[in-house]
Protein backbone atom coordinates (compact mmCIF):
# COMPACT_ATOMS: atom_id res chain seq x y z
CA UNK A 1 0.00 0.00 0.00
CA UNK A 2 1.05 3.35 -0.95
CA UNK A 3 0.92 6.18 1.94
CA UNK A 4 1.14 10.03 1.11
CA UNK A 5 3.72 10.55 3.68
CA UNK A 6 4.26 14.07 3.27
CA UNK A 7 3.10 16.32 6.08
CA UNK A 8 -0.41 17.24 6.81
CA UNK A 9 -0.07 21.34 7.07
CA UNK A 10 -1.18 21.61 10.78
CA UNK A 11 1.10 19.09 12.20
CA UNK A 12 4.50 20.84 10.74
CA UNK A 13 6.81 21.63 13.98
CA UNK A 14 6.79 24.98 15.30
CA UNK A 15 9.96 26.98 13.50
CA UNK A 16 11.36 27.13 16.60
CA UNK A 17 11.84 23.36 17.51
CA UNK A 18 15.10 22.13 15.81
CA UNK A 19 13.76 19.40 13.88
CA UNK A 20 14.69 16.87 10.85
CA UNK A 21 11.59 15.70 8.88
CA UNK A 22 12.47 12.49 8.15
CA UNK A 23 9.87 9.22 6.49
CA UNK A 24 9.09 8.08 9.98
CA UNK A 25 8.76 11.10 11.55
CA UNK A 26 6.23 12.35 9.09
CA UNK A 27 4.23 9.21 9.29
CA UNK A 28 4.27 9.30 13.00
CA UNK A 29 2.96 13.18 12.28
CA UNK A 30 0.04 12.00 9.72
CA UNK A 31 -0.92 8.68 11.99
CA UNK A 32 -1.49 10.89 14.91
CA UNK A 33 -3.08 13.93 12.96
CA UNK A 34 -5.54 11.29 11.60
CA UNK A 35 -7.14 10.30 14.67
CA UNK A 36 -9.63 11.76 16.72
CA UNK A 37 -8.75 11.11 20.36
CA UNK A 38 -5.82 10.72 22.74
CA UNK A 39 -3.50 7.85 21.58
CA UNK A 40 -0.63 6.28 23.63
CA UNK A 41 2.74 5.53 21.88
CA UNK A 42 1.76 1.69 21.44
CA UNK A 43 -1.73 2.11 20.06
CA UNK A 44 -0.24 4.12 17.09
CA UNK A 45 2.80 2.25 16.16
CA UNK A 46 0.23 -0.58 16.25
CA UNK A 47 -1.90 1.26 13.76
CA UNK A 48 1.25 2.74 11.79
CA UNK A 49 2.53 -0.95 11.54
CA UNK A 50 -1.27 -1.99 10.11
CA UNK A 51 -0.59 0.57 7.63
CA UNK A 52 2.47 -1.00 6.48
CA UNK A 53 4.75 1.77 7.70
CA UNK A 54 8.25 -0.08 9.10
CA UNK A 55 8.47 1.86 12.70
CA UNK A 56 10.40 1.33 15.35
CA UNK A 57 8.26 1.92 18.79
CA UNK A 58 11.54 3.83 20.21
CA UNK A 59 11.11 6.16 16.63
CA UNK A 60 7.56 6.97 17.87
CA UNK A 61 8.42 7.54 21.15
CA UNK A 62 10.88 9.70 20.40
CA UNK A 63 8.77 11.31 18.16
CA UNK A 64 6.37 12.14 20.15
CA UNK A 65 8.76 13.29 22.65
CA UNK A 66 9.77 15.53 19.95
CA UNK A 67 6.37 17.05 18.85
CA UNK A 68 4.94 17.58 22.99
CA UNK A 69 9.13 19.88 23.38
CA UNK A 70 7.86 21.86 20.46
CA UNK A 71 4.43 22.08 21.59
CA UNK A 72 2.34 20.23 18.99
CA UNK A 73 0.71 17.58 21.11
CA UNK A 74 -1.80 17.86 24.03
CA UNK A 75 -0.74 14.95 26.65
CA UNK A 76 -2.97 13.56 29.10
CA UNK A 77 -1.80 10.60 31.14
CA UNK A 78 -4.45 7.47 31.62
CA UNK A 79 -5.31 5.92 35.60
CA UNK A 80 -2.16 3.88 34.77
CA UNK A 81 0.46 6.96 34.23
CA UNK A 82 0.82 6.02 30.86
CA UNK A 83 0.90 9.71 28.59
CA UNK A 84 -1.61 9.80 25.38
CA UNK A 85 -1.07 12.07 23.08
CA UNK A 86 -3.34 13.75 20.99
CA UNK A 87 -2.48 16.82 17.79
CA UNK A 88 -2.92 19.81 19.45
CA UNK A 89 -4.92 22.53 17.01
CA UNK A 90 -3.21 25.36 15.79
CA UNK A 91 -4.94 27.91 18.15
CA UNK A 92 -3.18 26.43 21.05
CA UNK A 93 -3.34 24.16 23.82
CA UNK A 94 -6.12 23.13 25.65
CA UNK A 95 -7.55 21.42 28.76
CA UNK A 96 -8.97 18.16 28.77
CA UNK A 97 -11.27 15.82 31.12
CA UNK A 98 -11.08 12.15 30.33
CA UNK A 99 -12.95 9.64 31.42
CA UNK A 100 -11.58 6.63 33.15
CA UNK A 101 -13.00 3.86 31.84
CA UNK A 102 -13.73 4.71 28.10
CA UNK A 103 -10.81 7.60 27.45
CA UNK A 104 -13.95 9.72 25.98
CA UNK A 105 -11.76 13.35 26.12
CA UNK A 106 -13.99 16.86 25.94
CA UNK A 107 -11.71 20.39 26.03
CA UNK A 108 -12.76 22.20 28.53
CA UNK A 109 -13.18 25.58 28.75
CA UNK A 110 -10.18 27.00 31.11
CA UNK A 111 -9.82 30.68 30.68
CA UNK A 112 -9.57 30.50 34.48
CA UNK A 113 -6.78 28.91 34.59
CA UNK A 114 -4.94 30.78 31.90
CA UNK A 115 -5.16 33.71 34.17
CA UNK A 116 -4.32 32.26 37.38
CA UNK A 117 -1.17 30.84 36.14
CA UNK A 118 -0.12 33.74 34.33
CA UNK A 119 -1.03 35.75 37.38
CA UNK A 120 1.36 33.12 39.41
CA UNK A 121 4.06 33.47 36.87
CA UNK A 122 3.79 37.32 37.80
CA UNK A 123 3.75 37.69 41.39
CA UNK A 124 6.53 34.83 41.44
CA UNK A 125 8.74 36.77 39.27
CA UNK A 126 8.63 33.93 36.56
CA UNK A 127 8.50 33.70 32.91
CA UNK A 128 8.08 30.97 30.16
CA UNK A 129 5.90 29.44 32.88
CA UNK A 130 4.17 25.77 31.59
CA UNK A 131 1.43 24.04 33.73
CA UNK A 132 -0.58 20.77 33.48
CA UNK A 133 -3.87 20.76 34.21
CA UNK A 134 -5.54 16.99 34.59
CA UNK A 135 -9.34 16.19 34.93
CA UNK A 136 -10.48 13.03 34.79
CA UNK A 137 -13.76 11.58 35.73
CA UNK A 138 -16.34 8.69 34.52
CA UNK A 139 -18.39 9.61 31.45
CA UNK A 140 -22.59 10.05 31.24
CA UNK A 141 -22.55 7.00 29.12
CA UNK A 142 -20.17 4.74 31.60
CA UNK A 143 -21.78 6.07 34.41
CA UNK A 144 -25.17 4.57 33.23
CA UNK A 145 -23.65 1.10 32.13
CA UNK A 146 -22.30 0.56 35.69
CA UNK A 147 -25.33 1.62 37.14
CA UNK A 148 -26.95 -0.97 35.06
CA UNK A 149 -24.47 -3.92 35.55
CA UNK A 150 -24.87 -3.46 39.41
CA UNK A 151 -28.53 -3.53 39.18
CA UNK A 152 -27.77 -6.77 37.18
CA UNK A 153 -28.39 -9.82 39.79
CA UNK A 154 -25.28 -11.66 40.27
CA UNK A 155 -25.11 -15.17 37.92
CA UNK A 156 -26.06 -18.50 39.87
CA UNK A 157 -22.82 -20.01 41.10
CA UNK A 158 -21.68 -23.47 40.66
CA UNK A 159 -21.21 -26.01 42.94
CA UNK A 160 -23.07 -27.94 45.61
CA UNK A 161 -26.67 -26.50 46.41
CA UNK A 162 -26.95 -24.65 42.97
CA UNK A 163 -29.76 -25.29 41.31
CA UNK A 164 -30.09 -25.78 37.68
CA UNK A 165 -32.17 -23.76 35.30
CA UNK A 166 -34.20 -26.96 33.73
CA UNK A 167 -35.00 -28.53 37.49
Amino acid sequence: MTRDLRPHPDTRPAASAPWRPTRQRTAVLNALHGRTGFTSAQELHEALEADGVAIGLTTVYRTLHALDRSGRVDVVRDRTGERLYRHRPTDGHRHYIVCRDCGLSAAVEAEAVERWADEVAETMGFAEVEHTVELSGVCDPCRTEHRRTAAEPPPPRGGRGARRADS
